[in-house]
């Protein structure tokens, strides 16, 4: 029950193997086995949802008239208490506890990074200006430390009132931002996109008319919802359906799983049937917001509630990596409150200024994204679950990795990890999983033939996924590439001073909407950049992950 499953080879002999073996190997056991993830993780997962809820009620007994579990149904829905659980969800994430937490994203010894690096001076970030005096840096500094406190104590303040003062929420819109400029981890933990923009339509909207925030968070609910489904319009996709089916704890029939492929073990690209339930999940998710947008009510939006439980309920029972558990939860709840207790309010009845924070926020930021994906974001982009991120792998060489512990963070290498729990083979087992991970997907398999460009002898390097490498030094890390390119390696080798050789990192960005290709970076950490291109997705979708 505490114990990861086991691959069918030896992990030892495994790691001393060269790429193409190595990958085969490994790919093949994610397929039959996922992660491998122990039984008690999951039931771990499913308390910290129940604690969330739970402190969501306990915040909304600040109210009158809320929080009483023997009258839930008379009060769920009230305003109150949606403002309530957009500024709980706000500080429950940034707070490091939601999205990015656990094993589920390579955070074992300490589970959550989040406020023990935040509340740190001295630990890595990133800030939008890194040369800029006062907010720019590598390291955090008092004042990066202060702005976050303030935000977290503004957020408890809101939430012990009667109801989120409006000042609070004045506050919080402007203090996010401004803490994303001295380092924009915090800002994407805090789930941006979705909380801090509601806050802002919550503002915006005012309390002149009662609940008249309700049309621009339906505005960003919808737009969640289509962005998402929008980010899937490529080939990515279906190979996403492969791995999470593999990974979830409710298929772990080997028989449903070899069905997500083309002819396990010799071809693992997406099956037939994994391709139609990537189409047809995009469609669900697109469904989603043009029905409950076009309903007023009536069985219409009884249909596009339905379809919202199947989504997030699809998306929640596979446990995907990253673990955005309370996001589909909240995501579910503001469904209820926005669509059916207020199906008949309109987009049209937006104020001018809501509009305007709609039109950036839901509209012209996810479409740049989409475009554009290395000028922005992928939360911010709204490009969920899609398996079409920017991405980069770390190799260091030897034992350079040491070199870390120069840096100010409270999680240590990932073997160190991992070794309080297990033995040395289920170490190297669990992290050559995350291996598989990368290269299942499609985008990771441009990576056979990077490899040979990057390093002189494989063999010679521990390979770490950038979303560990961003997990340990910045204290946060979601699926978002951004977080571990370029500047995060600025700023690991100006703290740390790797030689020559000792670090070599691969890096990919998304696929733009409309273009055929993936743009890919090769930098050595003292060095800088050795290599780039582009490489046609076409010819990925014929290839296996090994190569």
């Amino acid at each position: 029950m505490f114990r990861p499953a086991q691959p069918p080879y030896d992990p030892l002999e495994w790691a001393t193997k060269p790429f193409s073996e190595k990958g085969r190997l490994v790919c093949c056991a994610w397929a039959m086995q996922g992660y491998g993830t122990p039984l008690a993780v999951y039931l771990v997962y499913v308390l910290k949802i129940a604690l969330y809820v739970a402190g969501w009620f306990f915040f909304c007994g600040f109210t009158s008239g809320l929080g009483g579990l023997h009258d839930v149904s008379a009060w769920w829905l009230r305003p109150e208490a949606f403002q309530k659980a957009i500024v709980w969800s706000m500080l429950f994430e940034v707070a490091g506890f939601g999205c990015g937490s656990g094993p589920l994203t390579g955070r074992y010894v300490p589970p959550i990074g989040g406020l023990l690096y935040f509340l740190r001076p001295g630990t890595t970030k990133l800030p939008v200006w890194q040369s800029a005096p006062v907010v720019g840096g590598y390291r955090r500094t008092w004042l990066d430390v202060g702005l976050y406190a303030l935000v977290v104590g503004v957020a408890l303040r809101a939430l012990v009132r009667d109801a989120p003062d409006p000042h609070d929420l004045v506050h919080l819109a402007l203090l996010l931002p401004l803490l994303g400029i001295c380092d924009r981890t915090i800002f994407l933990a805090a789930r941006g996109e979705h909380y801090w923009t509601t806050i802002l339509v919550l503002v915006l909207a005012g309390d002149a008319v009662p609940e008249a925030f309700v049309p621009g968070a339906k505005a960003i609910h919808a737009a969640l919802w289509f962005w998402a489904g929008v980010s899937k319009l490529n080939h990515h996709f279906p190979s996403v359906v492969g791995v999470m089916t593999s990974n979830s704890p409710f298929t772990r029939i080997e028989a449903l799983r070899r069905l997500m492929y083309r002819d396990y073990p010799r071809d693992l690209g997406p099956s037939t049937l994994a391709t139609i339930a990537g189409h047809a999940g995009t469609l669900l998710e697109l469904a989603v917001p043009v029905v409950l947008l076009t309903a007023r009510g009536g069985t219409l939006t009884i249909v596009g509630l339905a379809l919202m439980l199947l989504l997030h309920s699809f998306i929640t029972s596979n446990v995907p990596m990253a673990v955005p558990l309370e996001w589909n939860v909240m995501m579910v709840y503001g469904g209820f409150f926005l669509f059916w207790k207020h199906a008949a309010v309109g987009l049209g009845e937006m104020t001018v200024p809501v509009a305007i924070a709609v039109a950036v926020m839901g509209v012209l930021v996810p479409l740049a994204g989409n475009l554009f994906p290395s000028r922005v974001p992928f939360l911010l982009a709204m490009r969920y679950y899609a398996g079409n991120w920017a991405y980069s792998v770390w190799f260091f060489r030897g034992t350079s990795h040491e070199k870390l512990a120069r840096l100010t963070k409270s999680s240590g290498w990932i073997h160190d990890q991992l070794g309080v729990l297990y033995d040395r083979p289920t170490c190297v087992a669990v992290v050559g999983k995350v291996i598989a991970f990368r290269l299942m997907h499609l985008h990771g398999r441009i990576l056979a033939r990077l490899l040979p460009r990057a390093l002189d002898r494989f063999e010679d390097y521990e390979w770490i996924d950038g979303e560990l490498v961003a997990g340990m030094v910045l204290g946060w890390n979601f699926g978002d590439g951004h977080l571990h390119r370029e500047d995060l390696l600025r700023a690991v080798q100006a703290q740390c001073g790797f030689e020559e050789g000792e670090l070599r990192c691969i890096m990919v960005e998304a696929q733009p909407l409309g273009r055929p290709t993936l743009h890919y970076r090769i930098h050595d950490a003292r060095t800088g950049l050795l290599e780039e291109g582009h490489v046609p997705v076409s010819e990925l979708r014929a290839a296996q992950p090994w190569g």
